[in-house]
């Protein structure tokens, strides 16, 4: 059974950083891409970026420039490095994954003080 454990979500003031990290375990045979989505209270989940397995990697508009998205092949782990975070960066960030089937985690909350 795979499994997607994000951790590295907190409390940060505006400004300030954050890395979200998410493990991959179990059968996985081979990984296309992972990503991160993250969701605001009474907003829809939304796309924040993603890499594939050839580390080509995309970004929503709103976080060009602040967030970084990497990965650990041997790991099966992807990253978020956030910087400048702003206040509306305030959400449940989901690590994501595509391998024949995509898989989510549980999330981990991001919240950002003005």
């Amino acid at each position: 059974q795979v499994q997607l454990v994000e951790s590295g979500g907190g409390l940060v003031q505006a400004g300030g950083s954050l890395r979200l990290s998410c493990a991959a375990s179990g059968s996985i045979l081979s990984i296309n891409a992972m990503a991160w989505h993250r969701q605001a209270p009474g907003k829809q989940r939304e796309f924040v970026a993603s890499i594939t397995s050839g580390g080509i990697t995309n970004y929503a508009d709103s976080v060009k420039g602040r967030f970084t998205i990497s990965r650990d092949s041997a790991k099966n782990t992807v990253y978020l490095q956030m910087d400048s975070l702003k206040p509306e960066d305030t959400a449940i960030y989901y690590c994501w994954m595509a391998t024949r089937r995509v898989y989510w985690g549980q999330g981990t909350q991001v919240t950002v003080s003005s």
